[in-house]
This record gives C-alpha cells, sequence and structure tokens, in this order.
C-alpha cells in the first residue's frame, strides 16, 4: 500500500507518468472535459470533494513548476481565490522553487485543458475553480 497521501490510483499513475512541461487539469462539477485528456471524476455530490481538497491531495504528490487559472476567479469567487494563491504559496515554500501564476481568461482556460494529460473533476459548485498545473523536475 502506497505511504503517501494520495490514494486514488488513476490520479497518482498520472501524476507518475509526468514528464517537464505536462499539465495535469483539476476542475469543478461544471468544468467541460475535452475529448483527449483523461477524465478522472470523483464528483459525488454538490461540493465532495471540493477543489481544494483534490488539488491539496494532488499537489502533495506532484511537483509543480506553474499554474494557469480563470482571471474570473478573483471577481467571482474571491474567498477560493485566497485560498487557492496560499495553498500554491505554501507548496513553493515545500519544493523550495517559484511557481509562476499565469492568468487567463476563463474560454481560453477551457482550450488550454484539451493539452492536459488528464483533467481531474471535482465536486466543487462554486464559479471558476479550476486549475491547470504544470509539472516541474524535482533536481
Amino acid at each position: 500500500m502506497k505511504k503517501s497521501p494520495l490514494l486514488n490510483a488513476e490520479i497518482s499513475a498520472v501524476v507518475a507518468r509526468l514528464g517537464h512541461t505536462d499539465s495535469l487539469t483539476i476542475g469543478d462539477a461544471g468544468l467541460p472535459i475535452p475529448p483527449g485528456p483523461q477524465r478522472i471524476d470523483l464528483a459525488v455530490t454538490h461540493g465532495i470533494p471540493t477543489f481544494l481538497q483534490v488539488a491539496q491531495a494532488v499537489t502533495h504528490e506532484m511537483q509543480v513548476e506553474s499554474a494557469v487559472i480563470a482571471e474570473e476567479i478573483r471577481e467571482h469567487n474571491a474567498g477560493l481565490h485566497r485560498e487557492l494563491l496560499a495553498l500554491l504559496a505554501s507548496l513553493q515554500q515545500q519544493q523550495g522553487n517559484a511557481i509562476r501564476i499565469e492568468y487567463v481568461p476563463h474560454e481560453h482556460f477551457k482550450t488550454l485543458t484539451q493539452r492536459s494529460q488528464a483533467v481531474v473533476r471535482s465536486g466543487e459548485c462554486t464559479p471558476y475553480a479550476n486549475i491547470i498545473l504544470t509539472a516541474g523536475v524535482t533536481f
């Protein structure tokens, strides 16, 4: 049995296969998932699991170099935006590297998800609770 906190076999396998600059998307329950990326659906019901719970579990196992966030989150989900920035700041400290954050319009964000290795769907039902994480290297 794995010792790390991430127990979901599909997510763990995707993270293990990521190379430098490959990406993984974590989305809310409403984010459209394009054909191409692997779909990993964790949504059980409204709010379960939350976006932040999924992001915390994934980033515990994934080396993150950069993140893409929809710029609309600042205005339409300010509380979650603050929590997400705090999570990324903590992750920077743990990893010992700067994580570049890029904000893009939500329509462009949805286009970028097509390049992800996988899209992980949470049960989050608040607006713009989505992030694209780009893999870094541990050396």
